[in-house]
């Protein structure tokens, strides 16, 4: 099933190129704001999945292109994001150390939305293509053989990075938890309709161009040993997200005006925009060719712009 958000917080299912809403099949779910109420659908799926289910089947499904979708998760108690957790292509000798890191949920924006770069010095803007787990069940210090027990289904995800910021060191949160940063979406696609999550192709294209490719197979920590990492940390809840890492070789920058289309295999297409209003540019290379052209350091040079290097 796709689950998804539109208009208004209408919560529904999508179904082919229609959406159904199902919103009035779960609404006695206690919750205080219509943007929450996934949530507690999400911790109470076994009582009301038939419930759901039957509204979809029965409802009248109006086109997905008439309609505004939204975060499909747009208030997540938790974003725990995967860092360096593909062997890039299998490049990589040997596997990078697991780490993770916190992005602030109030950076979450939707399909048809614009990423907004800020006025700050970053050396590049990038967008990481992801795909992300829902969080289906508590999960606390979870055996790997029981991982998949806690998730509830997955989404595209992107994170939005402003790379190179000062002091040297001090990165993390002032580098992901901008906001805008963290666009999801255009669905959740429950864990039961992916037979296998560890294999799926990963595209995003940038004006129609291809920037990354990528098979989840790539990953360095697979998504059970993901879980009991994470889980082993704090304690996830339903409607957490935590995604799952990218191939940094495809990684590009993010300039005014962009047209950004990520595509997870089996789960679908988030599109949004891309909005700086300094108009600053880079070449439009990824991180392989920049390397593969002898550039320093890991990725393309500010080109023009303020906070362009003379």
């Amino acid at each position: 099933m796709k689950l998804c958000y539109f208009n208004d917080y209408r919560l529904g299912v999508i179904k082919g190129d229609n959406v159904v809403d199902v919103t009035d099949a779960v609404k006695d779910i206690l919750h205080i704001d219509a943007r929450d109420l996934i949530i507690g659908l999400i911790a109470k799926w076994d009582t009301y999945k038939a419930k759901v289910e039957k509204a979809a089947a029965d409802g009248k499904g109006v086109p997905v292109s008439g309609v505004k979708l939204r975060p499909p998760v747009p208030k997540p108690g938790n974003i725990v994001c995967m860092a360096v957790n593909y062997m890039e292509d299998g490049t990589l000798p040997e596997k990078p150390a697991i780490n993770a890191f916190h992005k602030a949920a109030t950076a979450v924006i939707g399909d048809g939305d614009t990423m907004v770069l800020p006025d700050a010095p970053a050396s590049i803007f990038e967008g990481e293509a992801e795909m992300a787990l829902v969080i289906g069940k508590r999960a606390t210090r979870v055996a790997p053989a029981d991982a998949f027990k806690h998730i509830f289904g997955y989404t595209c995800f992107i994170d939005g990075s402003a790379r190179g910021l000062p002091p040297p060191g001090n990165v993390f949160f002032q580098m992901k938890s901008r906001d805008t940063f963290a666009p999801i979406g255009p669905c959740i696609v429950t864990a039961d309709e992916i037979a296998d999550p560890q294999n799926l192709n990963i595209t995003l294209t940038n004006n129609g161009r291809v920037m990354q490719k990528f098979n989840t197979s790539d990953m360095a920590h697979h998504i059970p040993r993901i879980i009991e990492w994470v889980s082993s940390i704090h304690t996830l809840e339903p409607g957490d997200i935590v995604a799952t890492g990218t191939n940094h070789r495809g990684l590009n920058s993010f300039m005014d005006g962009d047209k950004i289309e990520l595509t997870v295999e089996k789960i679908g297409t988030l599109r949004f925009g891309v909005k700086d209003d300094l108009k600053r540019t880079w070449a439009r290379t990824t991180r392989l060719q920049h390397k593969e052209k002898g550039g320093e350091g890991p990725h393309t040079p500010q080109l023009t712009g303020k906070y362009a290097k003379k």
